[in-house]
This record gives C-alpha cells, sequence and structure tokens, in this order.
C-alpha cells in the first residue's frame, strides 16, 4: 500500500510541472515571510521527488535540491502533517543527515498538501542554533503553506486544468508528451483515447437532462480514471467528452484496450446513462520523439472513428484507414473552397429517363461531378456522401439547383423543354425557406414549376417527417413535381408513405438489377411498382443494365426506366445531340443507342 500511495504522490506531484522551473517571485515571497515570521536566515519550498528534495523557493540556501534520504521535509510530505525537530544533532534519525551535515541545527516544517491528500513536499524554516517553535509560529507558518498551495493550484489551473473534470487539458498533455520525448526518446508508448459519448448523444442528453447530468458523466469517469491512472498512468481531459492516457507500452494494445473497455462498461453499469451513450476507445502506438504531440493525438482520434464502427467499441490506429479520414476530410475542405471561390471545379451532367409505352427520353436526372485541380475527378459516391452529412449540404444544393435550372432554361432558349430532376437532402426539409427560395429560383431562371422533379429519399423525409411533409406540401402547391428516390432502403411506414404529396416514386438499382436473378427477387420489384401504382405513384426503375432486365420491367408494368442500357451520365453540351439522335431513331433497338 505504501508503494501504492507513494506512486500516486509522485504522479500528482509531475502532473504540476513544477519541478525544475524557474524562481518565482510569488513564492520567494511566501518563503521570506516564513523567514521573518521565525526570525531565521534560511527557509524553503522543498518538493519531495523520488530520490531528493527539491527548492522551487529558497532562502539562505546555495543548492537547489539536497538527498531526500534522512531529510526532514521527506518525512513531512510522507506524513502529511507538520513536523518540528529541535536540535537535528540531537535526533538520531537526522544527525547524520546530510542538513545537519551543513551546520543546521533547528528545523520546522508544515507540509503542502492538495485537496486528493497528496503531500508534496514542505514549507520550511532552517536555523543554526536548537529552539523551540511556538503555537503561534506553527499556526503561521500552516497558514503560509495554505498560500503556496493556493499559488501552485493557481499557476496550474490558469489554462491546465478542465475545470469540469480536474485533470490536466490538451495543453498539459501536449506539454508533458513533449518532456518525456525529450527525456525518453524512441520509448514506445500508447495514446489511449476514451471518447464517452457520440456528438449528437451529448447534444440529445443536453437537450433533454440539461448539461449537468452530462458534466457528471464526466466527473463520474474522470474520478475513476485518476484513480486508476494514479498509480500507472497520466490521464488528461482533451476534449469535451474524450480522455487521453499515456501508457508505457509495456502490454498489448489491444489487451489494454478491452480490458479498459470491460471497466468502463462496469462503471457505467450503475448509470442511468448506459443505454444512452456509446463509449469508444482507439488506441495510437508510437515512439516518443519520432511524432509531434498534436499528430499523436489525431492518430488516437483516427482509431476512435474506426472504433465507433466495430462491434467492441475498441480500435488500434491504422494508417490506412487514416489516410481515408484525412482524404475525406481534405475532400470536405476543399470542396467547400470550390462552392466558395473556384466554382469551375464543378459542374452538372444528365442522365436521360426514359418513358417505356414510348421509348423516348421524358426528361432527365441531374448529378453532380467535380475535379480537384490537384486530384483529378473525384467520384461522388466518395464525396456526395461526405457533403450531405456537413454542414455543406444546404449550399451545395442550392449550387445544384441554379445550375440545373440555368440549364434548363438555356435548353427552352433553343426550343428544347427537357424537365429535369434535381437530388436534395434532409438538410433542406429542415429549411423553414426552402419551398419558398425554389420559387424564387424558378422565378430569376425563368422556368415553370412543372419542368422541375426534386428527388428525396426516404430515409431524408423521416428524419423530421412532419416537417418534411410541411415542405412537401408546399413545393406540390407550387407545381413542383416530387420524388421519392432509392424507393425500398428506408423506413417510411405504409401509412405514411400514402399521406407523401409525390409524384413519382424511384426504385432503387441494388433491386432492379437482381429480378432476373429469381422469382422472389422479381415479385419484391413487382410489388413495389403494383405498390406505387395502388398510391398514384408514376414508377421509374434504376439501374437498368441488360436488355433482360429491361424486358422484365416492361412486363411489370413499370412507367420509365434510366441505365446505362440507355446512356450513362453525359455533359450538358452532349444532351441536346444525343436528344436529337434519339428521337429521329425513336429507340429503335436499345444496343443502337447506347450512348456510352
Amino acid at each position: 500500500m505504501r508503494r501504492s500511495n507513494e506512486a500516486a504522490r509522485l504522479s500528482a506531484l509531475r502532473q504540476l510541472n513544477l519541478l525544475d522551473t524557474p524562481p518565482s517571485e510569488s513564492f520567494d515571497r511566501i518563503t521570506r515571510m516564513a523567514g521573518q515570521i521565525f526570525g531565521l536566515p534560511i527557509s524553503a519550498v522543498s518538493l519531495t521527488d523520488e530520490d531528493r528534495q527539491w527548492f522551487k523557493s529558497r532562502l539562505g540556501v546555495d543548492h537547489d535540491s539536497i538527498p531526500r534520504d534522512k531529510a526532514p521535509c521527506a518525512a513531512v510530505a510522507e506524513s502529511a502533517v507538520p513536523i518540528v525537530v529541535p536540535d537535528l544533532l540531537a535526533d538520531p534519525c537526522y544527525a547524520t543527515s546530510v542538513l545537519a551535515g551543513t551546520g543546521a541545527r533547528f528545523y520546522a516544517g508544515t507540509p503542502l498538501v492538495t485537496r486528493e491528500g497528496h503531500g508534496l513536499g514542505a514549507l520550511c524554516v532552517i536555523g543554526t542554533e536548537p529552539r523551540n517553535a511556538t503555537a503561534k509560529e506553527m499556526a503561521a507558518l500552516t497558514d503560509l503553506a495554505a498560500m503556496v498551495m493556493a499559488q501552485i493550484e493557481l499557476q496550474h489551473a490558469f489554462g491546465r486544468v478542465e475545470p469540469v473534470s480536474g485533470l490536466p487539458n490538451r495543453n498539459q498533455f501536449y506539454e508533458d508528451l513533449s518532456d518525456k520525448a525529450r527525456d525518453h526518446p524512441g520509448e514506445p508508448v500508447l495514446i489511449v483515447l476514451v471518447d464517452l459519448a457520440r456528438a449528437e448523444q451529448i447534444s440529445n442528453m443536453t437537450g433533454v437532462l440539461g448539461s449537468t447530468e452530462v458534466d457528471e458523466m464526466i466527473r463520474h469517469a474522470a474520478r475513476w480514471l485518476r484513480e486508476m491512472s494514479a498509480v500507472q498512468h497520466a490521464a488528461y481531459h482533451v476534449s469535451a467528452t474524450q480522455f487521453a492516457l499515456i501508457v508505457q507500452s509495456d502490454t498489448s494494445a489491444e489487451g489494454f484496450g478491452i480490458m479498459l473497455m470491460e471497466r468502463l462498461n462496469a462503471l457505467r453499469a450503475g448509470s442511468g446513462l448506459r443505454f444512452v451513450t456509446t463509449t469508444a476507445i482507439g488506441i495510437s502506438p508510437i515512439s516518443l520523439g519520432l511524432s509531434s504531440p498534436e499528430d499523436a493525438l489525431r492518430m488516437a482520434h483516427s482509431a476512435v472513428i474506426d472504433a465507433r464502427e466495430t462491434q467492441r467499441g475498441v480500435s488500434i490506429y491504422s494508417h490506412v484507414t487514416d489516410q481515408a479520414h484525412r482524404r475525406r476530410y481534405r475532400l470536405l475542405d476543399d470542396f467547400g473552397a470550390a462552392l466558395d471561390k473556384d466554382r469551375d471545379q464543378l459542374r452538372i451532367v444528365v442522365q436521360p429517363r426514359i418513358d417505356l409505352l414510348s421509348d423516348m427520353c421524358v426528361g432527365a436526372e441531374v448529378l453532380l461531378r467535380w475535379r480537384h485541380p490537384e486530384l483529378g475527378d473525384v467520384s461522388p459516391a466518395e464525396f456526395i456522401p461526405a457533403v450531405e452529412r456537413s454542414a455543406l449540404a444546404k449550399r451545395t444544393t442550392e449550387w445544384v439547383l441554379q445550375a440545373g435550372l440555368m440549364q434548363i432554361a438555356e435548353w427552352q432558349a433553343v426550343g428544347l423543354d427537357v424537365p429535369l430532376s434535381i437530388n436534395i437532402s434532409a438538410a433542406n426539409l429542415e429549411e423553414p425557406d426552402f419551398a419558398m427560395r425554389v420559387q424564387l429560383y424558378l422565378l430569376k431562371h425563368n422556368v415553370r414549376s412543372e419542368m422541375l422533379e426534386l428527388e428525396l429519399t426516404e430515409s431524408a423525409i423521416m428524419e423530421h417527417p412532419e416537417h418534411a411533409l410541411q415542405q412537401m406540401n408546399a413545393l406540390k402547391e407550387a407545381g413542383v413535381k416530387i420524388a421519392i428516390d432509392d424507393f425500398g432502403t428506408g423506413h417510411s411506414s405504409l401509412a405514411y408513405l400514402q399521406r407523401l404529396p409525390a409524384d413519382v416514386v424511384k426504385i432503387d438499382q441494388s433491386f432492379v438489377r437482381d429480378i432476373t436473378n429469381g422469382e422472389r427477387e422479381a415479385q419484391l420489384v413487382r410489388s413495389m411498382i403494383s405498390l406505387s401504382h395502388g398510391l398514384g405513384f408514376r414508377v421509374v426503375a434504376e439501374g437498368v443494365e441488360t436488355a433482360g432486365v429491361l424486358d422484365a420491367l416492361r412486363g411489370m408494368d413499370c412507367d420509365e426506366v434510366q441505365g446505362y442500357l440507355f446512356a450513362r451520365p453525359m455533359e450538358t453540351a452532349r444532351f441536346a445531340p444525343w436528344l436529337k439522335e434519339q428521337r429521329t431513331a425513336g429507340m429503335q433497338g436499345t444496343c443502337m443507342l447506347q450512348a456510352g
């Protein structure tokens, strides 16, 4: 137990970062007052390190440290009670001490104790003649020791401690890791990042329970981490719900992560928040000095992102997935710049939709393309999902919407009436003025409302169904057509589906491509078409790539199709010639009319 307490005491001392720091007038002032009260020439603020007494402030002392062995200040720190030695030479414990060897005879010291009860050292006074200390003198020395601790806590807390948890913050983490790298270059350590909850979970908790409950969860976790780390590992509060540990790499990263998760789960088992929070742990093994502190923490955060995709919630840093995360972040950042400053990087392409009764093109879907100045063409499958989950979603829809309406106006000017279908996101349905702005854009570009169709997914509708319904009704009243995209992949109920003021249902290509694989697959699509017709929707099948699939859809009375069998997405400049050729040929044989 003694060794465990000593390890905790040393950990508390080192987290304060006082050892081997320059002298400070704020401490020297207190030291001088102690000497003046006792009328003695020697006084000091002494901190008990592992094998030495180091003086943060000293008066009448030539050395900045002395050995800890037989030092009275070490006894004060260990016992955390005041000690008075009237005559060092007459005391069998201290007669042969280094301090007595310097000519010191009298000693009085009062402990410097943290709020957690760890003795850091002592405020002491020393005389060269034997004497006693009065109760009044010792009371004053105790008060001055309290002033020293207040000064220590003030210096430490200023920009170094998170007030909610009481743990060292990210700045302290960076500094401590830099110090370790300087003292032990190349030594392997584990940077462990514990993320208590997802951002949306914290937001929901704050909205429902208030910030007090969230703070209590953080304090609860911090207390446990402090107890666990006091003996073995340094713990830091590095962001709102994230804690970092610097762990000596004497165990497997995976084993440590699993052990830590099991303990955290046990800790959370008694909490009322266990069902609304999801903890994740990311671990980054590093060699001290080879990665900057900032990059070490970033790599641990990358591992946390990966951990949230695993069942056990623990992940070790992977360079491959980290590169993917960094690329995704770069793409989002660069895409935002393209929207703001360099819109020449962005363009729209169109993919025709074919009516199965007339075999003629009756419209086209607008698709966004991005040519990055350094990376070249970026796949929509890579950047669109990231954009839709970001703050760029609304601005992206606005850009595509205006580009599409401009294209309709250009075609109308040359006598070409082609309705365009444009995708919108869940974020657009949350905008209270979205329907009104769509109408303003139609007026701005002098485009009739029936020339525009807006596509939205079932999932987007169901995020805020009542608000989405209001927006859709407003668009419908303005004459804009509504299409439900990726039908069958969402979670809308039939009861809600029949309330939607939609015109078109687009069956997702994942169902369409399989309809020739077997009767079950065909029956599923047949049921979707029948249900949609029963609700008054026109049906478009996406992803039609083979004649067999096309024939099957004709037999199911599907209304329209879209896919590579007829045309790949094409540049807007190519669409008019393609449409002229398509209308001239009358779609006599699909193989002859593929646009490649």
